[in-house]
C-alpha cells in the first residue's frame, strides 16, 4: 500500500522539523488502515531513533486507534 509512503513523503516535506513519527501519524490518522499494514509501514518510515524500543507495543497501538478515527473526527472532517 504505497499511499501511506505517498502521504508521509508529502507531510515530511511540507513540514522538514517534523520527526518521523510525526510525519507517520499524520499520514495514517482517520484513514482506517489495517494493523499489519500500519506495522509493515511503521516499521518501513520511521526512525528507530525516534522511539523507545520498549514502547513500540503501546506507540503502534496507540497509532491503530489513530488511523481508526473517533466518530466525532469522521463528523468534522
Amino acid at each position: 500500500m504505497k499511499s501511506i509512503e505517498r502521504k508521509y513523503n508529502k507531510i515530511a516535506e511540507k513540514n522538514p522539523c517534523w520527526s518521523s513519527y510525526v510525519c507517520f501519524a499524520e499520514a495514517i490518522k482517520n484513514r482506517k488502515f489495517g494493523k499489519q499494514t500500519i506495522n509493515r509501514w511503521f516499521n518501513k518510515l520511521v526512525e528507530k531513533d525516534d522511539y523507545e524500543k520498549e514502547e513500540k507495543k503501546e506507540i503502534l497501538s496507540h497509532l491503530h486507534e489513530l488511523s481508526k478515527g473517533s466518530e466525532d473526527n469522521q463528523k468534522q472532517a
